[in-house]
């Protein structure tokens, strides 16, 4: 039975942009508890992405719901055997530019729902991209325990992690529930992480046409 993936695409607003050509970024969600803040977070920066001109689409874990990972897809022989949707978001994922992490935090920790999600793909699927983690919290450390964690396990994958991390702090004071900014913080940080992961992402880009990759 093929599973559910989330494939939300923001191309309307990317077929605007004609300065520069749009990025294709996957971005992978990383909660599945209720209530999450993770929707509002979603929302916000994926409404970013597509201001900037990106295509992006999510990878849910609410609406995916894989197993928890006992074979992933780089040990099974025959790709036919897999549900089709998951087989669609490897060839989105490989067709990316970029890939950008909205994560909460678990024990002090990467969700076990993201790592999970990550997991079933193989590394090749996430190699020279550039990545950035967008991280949150109800408290005031806006959950970068998890985010240092996600730096290593995002470099250890194959991507480029951007310098800056964006971190959420005091979420639901920070983005309603339509993922609308409620403090200034919001705008100039996203902005931040967007710039950096433009410059990084379009470099990579450019060096993967020019020479292909090692």
């Amino acid at each position: 039975t093929a599973l559910p993936i989330c494939l939300k695409h923001s191309s309307e607003m990317a077929a605007k942009q004609t300065a520069k050509e749009a990025l294709k970024i996957v971005m992978f969600l990383g909660s599945n508890r209720e209530p999450r803040a993770c929707s509002r977070v979603a929302k916000f920066v994926q409404n970013a992405l597509a201001k900037t001109g990106h295509e992006v689409t999510v990878f849910d874990p609410w609406e995916i719901k894989l197993p928890v990972l006992k074979e992933a897809m780089f040990m099974v022989k025959d790709w036919s055997t897999l549900p089709e949707n998951l087989v669609r978001a490897h060839d989105a994922l490989v067709a990316s530019d970029a890939v950008v992490v909205v994560s909460g935090e678990y024990n002090h920790s990467i969700p076990p729902a993201l790592s999970n999600l990550i997991d079933h793909f193989p590394m090749s699927s996430f190699a020279y991209k550039a990545s950035a983690i967008v991280c949150y919290s109800p408290g005031p450390y806006g959950g970068m325990r998890a985010a240092m964690q996600l730096r290593a396990m995002l470099a250890e994958i194959g991507t480029v992690s951007v310098p800056n991390i964006f971190g959420i702090p005091r979420v639901t004071q920070a983005l309603s529930e339509d993922g609308e900014p409620l403090n200034d913080h919001m705008e100039s940080g996203v902005k931040k992480l967007i710039t950096q992961l433009d410059w990084y992402a379009e470099a990579i880009r450019a060096q993967k046409r020019a020479h292909g990759t090692p």
